[in-house]
């Protein structure tokens, strides 16, 4: 895989690691809930475009990983 190739979590776990590591993103309250809040707004750009490079049930499962890890803070 080269550098520019991106690996598509199949598994919450994979999903997290690629987040926080990767990505860099610190998985704080304030980031999941904005990202859910534009995941779970079909009329958004953003998710108009994961629905269509991932589809539809991809997005509804990258949204339970957001959900879980939200409820992991709790």
């Amino acid at each position: 895989m080269s550098q520019t190739e991106v690996q598509i979590p199949r598994d919450y776990g994979t999903w997290k690691s690629m987040i926080s590591n990767q990505c860099k993103e610190t998985l704080s309250p304030e980031y999941l809930n904005a990202r859910l809040k534009v995941l779970k707004n079909a009329s958004d750009p953003y998710t108009q475009k994961m629905v269509s490079v991932y589809g539809a049930d991809y997005v509804k499962v990258l949204i339970s990983w957001f959900e879980k890890a939200k409820s992991d803070l709790i």
